[in-house]
């Protein structure tokens, strides 16, 4: 069992299992086993609850020792192409959209600790402050014209 052994986070069988099905098929191409492991908690801490998503904080929430996730994000060498396509083969079928909307979005960071963190402009903020800015992809629900 993935979560039962590595992480200690008490969640329904049937979320568990719905989970650990979702890491077996986006993360089944990592080419080691611990690998995938490790992806398995690190994507239960960015699920789980809680304000911070540093590697620390989650690492806590899951269960394991923060090491495990943090040498999982920045030091492992595994190949990101095969994952990625995996997620948006997935979000293609789920959601069958018409037309995908790119835009990007500001996460508002309180120190300088998390990569790519600047003084820049947010829309989020509506102003300059410290942030990091992502691209986001949505797709349109419903299409309407607006003037």
């Amino acid at each position: 069992m993935l979560f039962g052994t590595m992480c200690g986070m008490n969640l329904k069988r049937g979320i568990r299992q719905d989970l650990e099905r979702y890491v077996l098929d986006v993360f089944g191409a990592l080419p080691r086993s611990d690998q995938r492991v490790k992806a398995g908690a690190y994507l239960r801490g960015v699920l789980t609850d809680g304000r911070r998503k540093s590697m620390w904080p989650m690492a806590e929430r899951v269960g394991v020792d923060y090491q495990q996730i943090q040498q999982f994000v920045s030091s492992s060498t595994w190949p990101v192409e095969p994952v990625r396509a995996r997620i948006a083969r997935l979000a293609q079928e789920l959601v069958d959209p018409v037309a995908w909307v790119v835009d990007d979005t500001g996460f508002p960071k309180d120190g300088k600790h998390s990569p790519c963190v600047a003084r820049q402009y947010s829309g989020s903020l509506g102003k300059v402050g410290n942030c990091q800015v992502a691209p986001a992809f949505t797709w349109p629900p419903t299409w309407r014209r607006y003037p």
